[in-house]
């Protein structure tokens, strides 16, 4: 199942270049859906509402941080600020997944206990941490990565 789940992503990686090089060549707005160019960092969480979104976000970023959370989780509250913090003033793009709105998603990153933080470079996870982390943990990591 792994190697399927990998050629699926390999796969729209390789038709998201294509469509993003005849955008280039046409001379179309390059925006993602989230209004940035693949160049920029938002400086906001962006909420992420379903895979393909994560995954787009995960292909238009070198390096992005996942918080998958939910809205009753105390941690999770606490963790806020420094998620917004880590958004506005790393490299990192920092999306954000409800795990009780998108519960097949989260199943699928893995994320049994809230807060789950994972970071992703260059389109591949190299980093998963459960419960609240520290701002400068998040920073090093980060850094670590970009």
């Amino acid at each position: 199942m792994a190697d399927s789940t990998t050629d699926e992503r390999d796969r729209i990686r390789e038709q998201k270049k294509r469509e993003l090089r005849e955008r280039l060549e046409n001379g179309i707005d390059t925006a993602d859906t989230d209004g940035m160019t693949s160049a920029e960092t938002p400086a906001e969480p962006i909420e992420i509402d379903g895979q393909s979104h994560l995954e787009a976000v995960v292909d238009s970023h070198s390096v992005v941080l996942v918080d998958c959370y939910a809205d009753w989780c105390g941690p999770c509250q606490m963790l806020e600020p420094t998620i917004d913090a880590v958004a506005a003033e790393t490299d990192a793009a920092v999306a954000k997944v409800d795990v009780d709105a998108h519960q097949r998603l989260a199943q699928q990153l893995g994320a049994r206990g809230v807060p789950t933080l994972i970071l992703y470079a260059d389109g591949e996870a190299v980093d998963r941490r459960v419960g609240a982390q520290d701002r400068a943990t998040l920073e090093s990591l980060i850094d670590r990565h970009s």
